[in-house]
C-alpha cells in the first residue's frame, strides 16, 4: 500500500512518531479531565417569579398562567410544569435534546419579557434559570465547632471565599449557620405621631450609611484622595440619626424605634453525625460519643470541563492551609473526586489485566516476539485515542473507559494479520523491508474493509436520539476512534517496527551495544517510573504479573503451544476438512415435476392460509380476542397446531428434493422481505401495505415452521448426539434458572412459576425426546426430509435462533438500561404540606434523621 511504502521509506521518521505518540498519550492521559458520568448537555429552563403577599390563587392566575401562556409558543417543548405557592411562581421547561440550550435560554426570556407586562408593578423581576448537569456539588465541607453558630458562619463566608477564588470553581453554596443582621423595630405609634412614614426610616438609614467620594487634592508632588468614610462601624450610631427636625426640634430614630444587633431568620439547616471515620485508604473506624451535630455545610461546584481530581486537590489544599479557629472541626462528604479516582484506578487496572490475558493469548499462538510485535499495538492505539479525545474537548468517564476495554481484543486483529503476514514473506526468501512492504500490500485493503465495516457496525449509535442517545454516544464514539487508531497503527507503525525487529526461528539476532542495551533499560525504568506515579496499584500489578506470565509462558505455555501447534491444530484442521466436505454433500436425484404433488400442495397450503388466519385473528390488537384470553391463546396454539400440519403435508407429500431442501428457508427469506416491503408501503397506502404483508406473513410463518421441522428431524437423525447435546443445553438452562430462582424472579412454589421452569427446560427436553426416538426409529436412516447439508446447517443455525428467541419469551430475565446495584449514597426526600415554616421542616427532618438511625442500627 502506497502509506505502508511511505512509512517503510522513511522508517525513522515512523519512529519519532512513534515517541511523540507515546509521550503526547501519556500527557493527554494525565491532563485529560477526568470525572465519573459523561457531561450531557441538555435544555431545562427554571422561570421563578416573586410576588409579595399574593396567595397561590392569585400566583396561579395572575403570575404562573402568564408565563406559560407565552412560554407555550416556543418550539421543541417537551415537558412544561409549574408550582404556584404562596408569593412564589415556578415554572420549570424541558426542551427536547436537539434543541440548543442557549437558543432556547433567549426563547425563554424573550417569552418572559412578553408576559411581564401583564403582571402588576409589585411583582418582583422574574429570574430565568438554567439546570446544568456539571453545577452539582462534588464535594462537601462540613464545618462544626464548640463556639456560636454566629461566629462559624464568618469563618464558614472567609473559607467560601477563599475557595471560590480557586481554578476550576464554579461557585459555593452555603447552608445553615445564623446570619447577623440589624433590626430596626418601629414602634408605629410613635411613628404616627410624629407624622413620618417607613420611606422616611428607610431614606434616612440608607442616605447615612454610605461612603462618599471627594475627589483629590494636590499637594505638593503628592496627590491625596478625599473621601467620606459614612458607614456605621456600630449599630449604635443608627439610633442617633436624625429623620426630620420639623420647627428645629429633630426627631432621632430611637424616638420612633429600637434598634437590636440581631439574626435574621433562618433559611436553612445542615446537620450531621459521623458514625465511622476513613483512616486509611479503604479502613475505616467507629466514632465514640455519636452526636447530631448542627453544621455549616458548603457545596462545591465545579466549572465544566475542568478536572474533578485536580479542582479538589484544590480545595482540599485550601482548606489544610485555612487559619481555623481552635476547635473548628471540618468533615469531607460526597467527595466524588474520590469515586472517579476509584472507578478511573479499577478500569485502569482492567485495561492492564485485559491487556496482559490478550498478550498471553498471542504467546500461546504466535510466539514471544511476534505476539510482542502484535501487542504494541494495544499501547499504541490507546494512548493514541487520548490524544485524539484530549483535542477533541472530551473528558474520560467511566463510559470511555469501559468501551476501551470492549476494544481490547479487537485492537490486535489488524496487527495480527500484518504481523503474521510479514513473517511468511520473511519465511519465503524476502528481506526485512521487502517482506513488510509486500504483506501489508498484500493485506492491507482487507484489513482497511475489516476495520470499516466493524466501524459501520457502531456508527449509527452516533445518531440515537435522546438523552440516553447522547450518554451512549460516547460508547461507538470511542470505538470508532480507538479501531482507527488501530488501522492507522497497523498500517503505518507495525510494518516498521516489525521490520526492525523481525526474526525467523533459528536466524541470529543483530548484537546490540552497550549504550543502546542500557538506553532501552533506562526507558524501561522511566515507563516504570511514569505508571507508578500516576498508578501505583497498576505498576504493582504489572510487576507481578509480567514475570509470572513470562515464566507461565516458558514452563507451562510455550511447551503446550508447540504440543498444540504440531499436533493438536493438524488434527483439528483434519476434523474441519472432514466437516467441510460432509456439508458439501448434497443428493438431488430425486426429481419431479410439481404438478404431481398439486393435491398435497394444495392441502397444505390450506392448511397453511387457515392456521395463519388463526394466529392472525389473536395478534391483531382489534380483533375480537385477544393473546392475552385463555380463548385467544388457545386459538393462536390451534393455528400454530394446524399451520405446522400444513408444513409437515407438504415436506412428505412434495417428494422433490430441490422443494424440500429450499422451501424453509425460501419461504422464510421471502416472506420476510414482503414484510420489509409492506411496512414500507404502509406509509403510503394501507390497503397496499396490507397486500403485501399478509403472504409475506404466511410464507414467514411457513418459513420458520419449516426450520423447526428440519431441526427435529436433524435431531431425530443425531440419535445419540442429539441425546448428549439435550443433556448439556438442559444443564446449562439449569444453572441459568436456578440462578433466576435464586434472584428471585422465579417462584418455584406458583403455578406461573413452575410454568416457566417447564417451558424453559421443555425445548433441551424435546432435543433429547428426538435423539431418543432417533436411536429406536431411525438406526440406519441418513435423511428425513433434506438431502443437502448446506440446508441442514443454515435451518439448524436459523432454529437456535427461533429457540433463543423462545426462551427470552419464556425467561423472565427483564429489561434494564442499567442493573440495580446497591447504592453508597441514600437519599431521603420528605415532602412536608404547603406552607410548613422552617422550623417545622427542620422538626420533621430531624424525626426522619431518627428513623433512619434506627433503621442502620
Amino acid at each position: 500500500m502506497r502509506i505502508t511504502n511511505l512509512a517503510i521509506k522513511n522508517r525513522i521518521a515512523v519512529v519519532v512518531l512513534t515517541a511523540i505518540i507515546v509521550i503526547g498519550g501519556l500527557i493527554a492521559y494525565v491532563t485529560i479531565p477526568k470525572e465519573s458520568a459523561p457531561q450531557i448537555e441538555f435544555a431545562t429552563i427554571v422561570v421563578t417569579t416573586v410576588y409579595p403577599g399574593a396567595s397561590p390563587d392569585d400566583i396561579e392566575s395572575i403570575i404562573t398562567q402568564e408565563v406559560e401562556r407565552e412560554i407555550a409558543t416556543i418550539t421543541g417543548i417537551d415537558d412544561l410544569r409549574s408550582t404556584s405557592t404562596e408569593g412564589v411562581s415556578t415554572v420549570v421547561i424541558e426542551f427536547t435534546p436537539d434543541v440548543d440550550v442557549d437558543q432556547a435560554s433567549i426563547d425563554v426570556r424573550e417569552a418572559v419579557d412578553r408576559a411581564k407586562a401583564e403582571f402588576p408593578t409589585e411583582v418582583e423581576e422574574p429570574l430565568v434559570s438554567e439546570l446544568d448537569s456539571s453545577e452539582f456539588p462534588i464535594i462537601t465541607l462540613n464545618l462544626a465547632a464548640d463556639y456560636s453558630l454566629a461566629r462559624l458562619r464568618d469563618v464558614a463566608e472567609d473559607l467560601e471565599d477563599a475557595i471560590e477564588g480557586q481554578q476550576g470553581v464554579l461557585g459555593v453554596d452555603l447552608i445553615g449557620g445564623l446570619q447577623r443582621e440589624v433590626q430596626v423595630n418601629v414602634d408605629l405609634n410613635a411613628l404616627q405621631g410624629y407624622n413620618l412614614t417607613f420611606d422616611d426610616l428607610i431614606q434616612t438609614i440608607g442616605s447615612e450609611n454610605t461612603n462618599i467620594p471627594g475627589g483629590s487634592i494636590d499637594i505638593d508632588r503628592l496627590n491625596y484622595l478625599v473621601r467620606v468614610d459614612g458607614e456605621f462601624d456600630d449599630p449604635s450610631e443608627i439610633e442617633s440619626l436624625v429623620i426630620d427636625s420639623p420647627g428645629g426640634i429633630p426627631i432621632y430614630i430611637r424616638d420612633v424605634a429600637e434598634i437590636a444587633f440581631g439574626f435574621k431568620d433562618r433559611a436553612s439547616y445542615a446537620r450531621l453525625e459521623v458514625l465511622k471515620n476513613e483512616v486509611e485508604d479503604g479502613v475505616y473506624e467507629e466514632v465514640s460519643g455519636v452526636e447530631n451535630l448542627q453544621v455549616i455545610s458548603l457545596s462545591v461546584k465545579k466549572r465544566p470541563g475542568e478536572n474533578i481530581i485536580e479542582t479538589v486537590g484544590r480545595v482540599r489544599q485550601v482548606v489544610a492551609d485555612f487559619p481555623f479557629p481552635a476547635g473548628t472541626e471540618v468533615t469531607f462528604t460526597g467527595d466524588e473526586a474520590q469515586n472517579v479516582e476509584t472507578l478511573v484506578a479499577d478500569l485502569e487496572n482492567n485495561i492492564i489485566s485485559g491487556l496482559i490475558f490478550v498478550i498471553a493469548v498471542l504467546l500461546f499462538f504466535l510466539g514471544v516476539r511476534n505476539a510482542t510485535l502484535v501487542g504494541i499495538a494495544i499501547p499504541l492505539s490507546m494512548l493514541l485515542s487520548f490524544v485524539i479525545f484530549s483535542v477533541m474537548g472530551e473528558t474520560l468517564n467511566f463510559v470511555i473507559l469501559f468501551s476501551l476495554i470492549i476494544a481490547l481484543g479487537m485492537l490486535v486483529d489488524n496487527a495480527v494479520v500484518i504481523v503474521e503476514n510479514i513473517y511468511r514473506f520473511r519465511e519465503e526468501g524476502y528481506s526485512r523491508w521487502e517482506a513488510a512492504k509486500e504483506a501489508t500490500g498484500e493485506v492491507g485493503m482487507a484489513v482497511a474493509a475489516s476495520t470499516a465495516t466493524t466501524v459501520a457496525a457502531f456508527a449509527p449509535m452516533l445518531f440515537w436520539p435522546g438523552i440516553i442517545g447522547k450518554f451512549m454516544s460516547y460508547l461507538p464514539l470511542t470505538l470508532i476512534v480507538t479501531l482507527s487508531a488501530s488501522l492507522f497503527i497497523a498500517l503505518v507503525i507495525n510494518p516498521v517496527i516489525t521490520g526492525f525487529l523481525i526474526r525467523l526461528d533459528g536466524e541470529e539476532g543483530a548484537q546490540r551495544s552497550t549504550g543502546f542495551k542500557r538506553f532501552g533499560y533506562g526507558l524501561v525504568a522511566f515507563t516504570a517510573l511514569v505508571v507508578g506515579l500516576t498508578n501505583w496499584e497498576t505498576l504493582v500489578f504489572a510487576l507481578i504479573a509480567i514475570p509470572t506470565v513470562v515464566l507461565l509462558h516458558r514452563r507451562v505455555l510455550s511447551p503446550i503451544a508447540q504440543r498444540f501447534q504440531t499436533e493438536t491444530m493438524p488434527r483439528l484442521t483434519e476434523r474441519y476438512r472432514t466437516f467441510l466436505h460432509w456439508m458439501l454433500e448434497r443428493d438431488y436425484s430425486e426429481r419431479a415435476p410439481l404438478r404431481q404433488f398439486r393435491s398435497g400442495l394444495i392441502l397444505g397450503g390450506v392448511l397453511i392460509a387457515v392456521g395463519g388466519m388463526m394466529i392472525g385473528t389473536v395478534m391483531n390488537p382489534e380483533g375480537p380476542v385477544s393473546a392475552q384470553d385463555p380463548a385467544g391463546q388457545g386459538l393462536m396454539m390451534g393455528g400454530l397446531l394446524l399451520a405446522g400440519i400444513g408444513v409437515f403435508t407438504l415436506l412428505r407429500r412434495v417428494k422433490d428434493a430441490m422443494f424440500r431442501n429450499v422451501f424453509a428457508l425460501g419461504s422464510f427469506t421471502l416472506g420476510f422481505i414482503l414484510l420489509i416491503i409492506g411496512t414500507s408501503l404502509s406509509g403510503l397506502s394501507e390497503a397496499a401495505g396490507m397486500i403485501v404483508q399478509t403472504p409475506g406473513s404466511m410464507l414467514l410463518l411457513a418459513g420458520v415452521l419449516g426450520i423447526v421441522i428440519h431441526a427435529l428431524s436433524s435431531a431425530f437423525l443425531g440419535r445419540r448426539g442429539s441425546i448428549k447435546a439435550g443433556l448439556i443445553f438442559g444443564a446449562i438452562i439449569g444453572v441459568l434458572a436456578l440462578l433466576l430462582i435464586l434472584a428471585g424472579r422465579i417462584n418455584v412454589s406458583s403455578t406461573q412459576g413452575f410454568g416457566v421452569l417447564m417451558g424453559m427446560l421443555g425445548l433441551p427436553g424435546v432435543i433429547v425426546l428426538a435423539g431418543f426416538l432417533g436411536t429406536i426409529f431411525a438406526k440406519d436412516r441418513e435423511t428425513v426430509f433434506l438431502t443437502d447439508n448446506r440446508a441442514r446447517l443454515l435451518t439448524g443455525t436459523l432454529s437456535m435462533l427461533v429457540a433463543i428467541i423462545v426462551l427470552f419469551q419464556v425467561a423472565p430475565t427483564g429489561v434494564e438500561f442499567f442493573p440495580d446495584t446497591d447504592p453508597n449514597i441514600i437519599q431521603v426526600n420528605v415532602e412536608a404540606p404547603l406552607g410548613t415554616n422552617i422550623e417545622a421542616s427542620n422538626r420533621m427532618a430531624q424525626e426522619a434523621f431518627t428513623r433512619v438511625q434506627r433503621l442502620v442500627e
